[in-house]
């Protein structure tokens, strides 16, 4: 079937560049966007399995960009994990109710969003990357 594709939409460089890191040794085909629209277009172009969805974001916060998702017939059923640093209260009840999939609150373990991964994906494990001689 494929490595499964996940997006990320996160404006954070370095947490976007050490995420693409980790997924990537997990087998994952890891694709990056810095804003808003940007992960609209790369959703377009990629059509992702997963999303990973931060809500403090230029041009067009977490929420729009679910909203927009959730209008898109394509795009309504695209499983989301919201990952974000907001206060947790409120903001994971607006996003489970605005269609996101899952909540983490930043930073999230390793093992944590790995397991959120699979679950959503139905994956029964993801090996651990090699270790390099």
């Amino acid at each position: 079937m494929g490595r499964k594709k996940i997006l990320i939409v996160e404006d954070d460089p370095g947490l976007l560049m050490g995420l693409q890191l980790r997924l990537s040794a997990y087998d994952y085909e890891v694709i990056l966007a810095g804003n808003g629209m940007a992960g609209i277009a790369q959703m377009r172009k990629h059509k992702p399995d997963l999303l990973i969805l931060d809500l403090g974001l230029p041009a067009g916060d977490g929420f729009s960009v679910l909203e927009r998702m959730r209008i898109n017939e394509s795009w309504s059923s695209m499983p989301v994990i919201v990952f974000s640093g907001r206060d947790r209260v409120g903001n994971q009840d607006r996003a489970l109710k605005a269609g996101a999939t899952s909540f983490l609150q930043k930073p999230v373990e390793n093992d944590t969003l790995l397991a959120a991964i699979r679950l959503i994906l139905k994956e029964e494990h993801c090996a651990a990357p090699a270790a390099p001689d």
